[in-house]
């Protein structure tokens, strides 16, 4: 039997079609780097698009890699439960459970494919079609296609000047979007590089925890946490699992090891969750039905003995203050970051796009901030050689220049 026909338009879908035309910035600007090194040669062209860490992984990552690929465990490549290996996720549990001040046991954590996918599970476990997952403004570029591929919406609610949360703002949104299933923190912040002190978590969770009342339902926080432990001036990322039940954290080794290409990370449930069973139950399916299936076998038994460690953030503070100290002799505002690797300043002219192109006549990346939500600034990924700051400067300093007509 024939399938009644319909006019068939792009091979392409519409929506994916649309997609790639508002695609990431980061990437787009990280791919005209590729084209430029080719052009001028790498060491003229200063690449500040991409969060790609260029610190190695601590020396203890690659003496415990060695060990386990040596060590005779029969089936180590196999198919496992889609949670990940027991004993990993009972070693995550026992790192993230004193962090966060909570008693997390094996049960509680899922092995996932890094924090983009340990996003798109939880996402698509919590989400509804048309449910709301609220943002605050300036956020990852990608975490509108990944609401979007739970059938989600994005809403955007803006943050004070200095990137901190505003209470007043997320209040007002949350009266107008009774819609609002989730919160989705970012924090320390890609791309500001903000990291939310306790105070402001407890104003927004006193928040959540009046609506929850207010529509009878539970109000899920998701924290995305990659930079949890590159802070710097003795600034700590507070706890998130231990402030508020129905909250649920996703985290990777991309930043903290080093290990971005690897692609490991976790998700995991503060043990008050509610329906604590049916939402890991749904999780650990969504890991499978979404096509991870499970984490990578040989990385869950490498950072397995890995909990606690992580790279030399000194070394990330050092390019942070080259950076800070470089631009602002050279003109520009900038406020130091208390995390990440991202300088998030504002650019000289409203137009971030055209700055961007007038940095890039200068062959230097960066990426424009209406890519996060935020136009007028730019993001300036500072996990790059020293020397690369350094001989950027004279060219920052002269795309500011002309931009003031100077």
């Amino acid at each position: 039997m024939k399938c009644q026909e319909g006019g068939l338009k792009m091979a392409i879908a519409d929506k994916i079609h649309g997609f790639i035309d508002q695609a990431s910035w980061i990437r787009r600007m990280f791919e005209d780097g590729l084209r430029m090194k080719q052009e001028f040669g790498a060491d003229r062209v200063y690449d500040f698009s991409l969060g790609n860490p260029n610190i190695e992984p601590p020396d203890l990552f690659r003496r415990v890699l060695r060990d386990v690929v040596d060590e005779e465990i029969p089936g180590r490549h196999a198919y496992m439960a889609n949670a990940g290996y027991p004993e990993t996720r009972a070693a995550v549990a026992a790192h993230v459970g004193a962090e966060q001040g909570v008693p997390l046991t094996a049960e509680h954590v899922v092995m996932t494919c890094g924090a983009g996918a340990a996003l798109n599970v939880v996402l698509k476990t919590l989400l509804n079609p048309g449910e709301k997952v609220l943002v605050p403004v300036p956020y990852f570029a990608e975490y509108r296609f990944y609401i979007d591929n739970a059938g989600g919406v994005l809403c955007p609610v803006e943050t004070a000047a200095d990137h901190a949360l505003d209470p007043g703002t997320i209040g007002r949104a949350l009266d107008l979007n009774p819609e609002v299933k989730a919160v989705l923190i970012n924090s320390p912040n890609n791309p500001t590089g903000k990291v939310y002190p306790s105070a402001s978590l407890a104003e927004l969770i006193r928040l959540m925890n009046d609506k929850s009342r207010e529509w009878g339902r539970e109000v899920y926080l998701v924290s995305d946490e990659p930079y949890r432990e590159i802070v710097y001036d003795g600034v700590k990322t507070p706890p998130v699992l231990s402030a508020y039940p129905d909250s649920i954290v996703v985290n990777s080794y991309s930043k903290s090891l080093s290990l971005p290409g690897e692609r490991i990370g976790y998700i995991a449930a503060s043990p008050e969750l509610r329906p604590l069973k049916e939402l890991l139950d749904g999780m650990i399916l969504c890991n499978r039905i979404l096509g991870f299936v499970n984490a990578p076998a040989l990385m869950q038994r490498v950072i397995a003995r890995l909990q606690g460690a992580r790279v030399d953030v000194a070394a990330y503070q050092r390019k942070r203050d080259l950076l800070c100290d470089g631009l602002t002799a050279a003109g520009y505002a900038v406020s130091r970051p208390e995390g990440a690797f991202y300088l998030f300043p504002k650019t000289p002219i409203p137009d971030d796009v055209a700055f961007v192109r007038l940095l890039q006549s200068k062959r230097i990346l960066a990426v424009p901030g209406v890519g996060f939500g935020r136009p007028g600034h730019m993001r300036i990924a500072y996990c790059v050689a020293d020397r690369t700051i350094t001989d950027a400067l004279e060219g920052f300093g002269e795309a500011l220049r002309e931009a003031q007509g100077g």
